[in-house]
């Protein structure tokens, strides 16, 4: 199922996420984001961008975690919980932010714990 942006198709898999990650961009960000009912704020902003980060080092998602070391750090030690990040990602890390980050499918189910 591809996403079409301003005459670009993105190539996405069969739930959503992207199958070239150099393909996102904020726009694209934006409408994945319309299409997961989540209007961006600032903190979602850190969490993405944190996610594209990452991922530019380390060729991998980083674990939820590992996203709330970075929260305690961005945000706030209050921030830095898995309850604030289901919060901003209702149905999860792995399932939204991920994907709103334009990441393939996380391989590793611990994205969530």
């Amino acid at each position: 199922m591809p996403l079409v942006l301003k005459g670009l198709t993105i190539a996405t898999d069969n739930e959503g996420y992207f199958l070239d990650p150099s393909q996102w961009s904020v726009e694209i960000a934006n409408q994945v984001a319309a299409h997961e009912n989540i209007s961006l704020s600032d903190a979602h902003w850190v969490v993405i961008h944190f996610i594209r980060e990452y991922y530019e080092l380390h060729q991998c998602v980083p674990e939820a975690r590992t996203v709330l070391k970075e929260l305690k750090t961005r945000l706030s030690p209050e921030q830095a919980t898995r309850k604030y990040l289901y919060s901003l990602f209702p149905y999860g890390y792995g399932q939204q932010a991920c994907k709103i980050a334009g990441m393939r499918k996380p391989l590793k189910i611990m994205l969530d714990v």
